[in-house]
């Protein structure tokens, strides 16, 4: 499994997001700090739920970073975080 596809089906089973689009961005890095052959280690992630209703973005983002701790500790170099609640824009 791609670590795209985990990331997704992670933050899916985590937020139950009304939208999520995980991108990854590691082209745009190569030669860069992190970067791999193969990709995989730049990702930008849009998330919108319910969950995230009442939390500061500080707290979204902790949220969603300890459901990827596993993911931030290995493979993944960056990841961009764009997170709201539901009716937020």
């Amino acid at each position: 499994m791609s670590v795209k596809s985990v990331i997704d089906a992670k933050l899916k089973l985590a937020f139950r997001p009304e939208a999520l689009d995980v991108q990854d961005e590691s082209h745009q890095h190569e030669g860069h700090s992190g970067w791999r052959p193969g990709g995989e280690t730049h990702f930008r992630v849009y998330i919108v739920s319910s969950v995230f209703e009442g939390k500061s973005r500080v707290e979204i983002h902790r949220m969603i970073n300890e459901v990827l701790v596993d993911e931030l500790a290995g493979p993944v170099h960056a990841l961009a975080i764009h997170a709201s609640a539901s009716g937020e824009t």
